[in-house]
C-alpha cells in the first residue's frame, strides 16, 4: 500500500501541537491587520485574543484563501517524496479554496501521473472541520488505505453537526451578516443568534435567542436532539470559541448531559480566518450525529 499524506487547511481551528500529534499536515490561510500580512497559523503569529482586541480598537482585518500557486508548492513537497495526498478543504459554502485546491491538483497530475491527489470539500468549518479531520486520522492510523478513506470521508462528512452563537454582534453587523437596525435591536434585547452549517456547508441563522445563558442551553439541546448515534463515530466533542467563559459553561453542560463523553469535550480558540469575521463573543459546538439534510 502506497504511503499517503492526510492534509487540510489551518482553518480546522485546532493547535499546531494537536496536528503534529495526529500526523495531519496543513496549509495556512492568509489574513492581514491594517495592511500587514500574516499566516493563519493557529495563533502562533497573533493570539486570537490579541487579534480581537485590535479589531475592537478599530483595526482593519481581512482574510484571503490559499492560492493555486500556494497549493501547487505545498502539494509538490509531498509528491516529490513519493507520497499520495488526501486533502480536505474548508467548506465551499464559505470559501473558494476547494476550487483552488482542485485546480492545483489538476496541474500536478500532469507532472506526477502515477500519484493520487484527492481533494475533498469537507463542508465543515472551524473545529467541526477539525473534528472531521481527527476522525480521518483515526481511520488512517488504523490502517485504512487512501481510496477507502476518500470514500468514507465523502459518505460521512455531513454527520458532523455545527451549532454556534454569538453574544457580541459587532462584527456580524460590520461584515453585513446582520443589518445595522437588527443589530441595534439585538444588542438592546441581548439577542444571541443561533446558527449552524447546513448540508451545503453554508452558515445559516436558525434561531434568535435572548441572553447568552439561554443560547448555551439551546446549543446543548441541539446536541441532545441531533447526536443520535453519533458517538458511534467518535465520542469526542469539540468547541471553538472567542468567549472562554461561554465555552467552559457549554463544555460543563455537555459533560453533565452526556456522561459517555465526559472528559472528551475539547476547547479550542477560533482561528484568525473565522475570527476576523465573527469577532469576540462566539461559541461553537461540534459533534457527530444525524446527517445534515437542510
Amino acid at each position: 500500500m502506497a504511503e499517503y499524506v492526510l492534509s487540510c487547511c489551518s482553518t480546522v481551528d485546532l493547535t499546531p501541537e494537536y496536528m503534529e500529534k495526529r500526523d495531519i499536515k496543513y496549509i495556512c490561510f492568509n489574513y492581514s491587520v491594517d495592511g500587514v500580512s500574516y499566516k493563519d497559523d493557529m495563533g502562533v503569529s497573533i493570539k486570537t485574543s490579541e487579534l480581537h482586541k485590535r479589531m475592537l480598537d478599530g483595526a482593519d482585518a481581512k482574510t484571503s484563501q490559499v492560492s493555486v500557486g500556494e497549493y501547487v508548492e505545498y502539494f509538490t513537497s509531498f509528491l516529490k517524496d513519493g507520497k499520495d495526498i488526501l486533502h480536505c478543504t474548508l467548506s465551499s459554502g464559505i470559501s473558494g479554496t476547494y476550487n483552488s485546491a482542485c485546480t492545483a491538483a489538476d496541474i500536478l497530475k500532469e507532472q506526477f501521473p502515477d500519484k493520487k491527489i484527492y481533494i475533498v470539500d469537507s463542508l465543515e468549518a472551524s473545529s467541526g472541520y477539525g473534528l472531521f479531520m481527527d476522525k480521518l486520522a483515526d481511520l488512517k492510523e488504523e490502517g485504512m488505505d487512501i481510496d477507502s478513506l476518500l470514500t468514507w470521508a465523502e459518505e460521512n462528512k455531513l454527520n458532523v453537526n455545527h451549532w454556534f452563537f454569538s453574544s457580541d454582534l459587532t462584527f456580524f453587523i460590520r461584515g453585513g451578516r446582520v443589518s445595522k437596525t437588527a443589530g441595534a435591536i439585538g444588542k438592546v434585547l441581548s439577542i444571541c443568534p443561533l446558527l449552524n452549517v447546513d448540508y451545503m456547508g453554508r452558515l445559516i441563522s436558525r434561531e434568535k435567542i435572548r441572553t447568552k445563558k439561554k443560547a448555551i442551553l439551546r446549543a446543548a439541546e441541539k446536541m441532545e436532539e441531533l447526536a443520535d448515534n453519533g458517538i458511534e463515530y467518535s465520542d469526542k466533542v469539540f468547541i471553538s470559541n472567542s468567549d472562554p467563559d461561554g465555552a467552559k459553561a457549554l463544555a460543563d453542560l455537555i459533560a453533565e448531559r452526556f456522561p459517555k463523553i465526559k472528559g472528551k469535550v475539547e476547547i479550542f480558540d477560533i482561528g484568525a480566518t473565522i475570527g476576523c469575521h465573527t469577532g469576540p463573543g462566539t461559541v461553537a459546538l461540534f459533534f457527530w450525529g444525524k446527517k445534515r439534510e437542510d
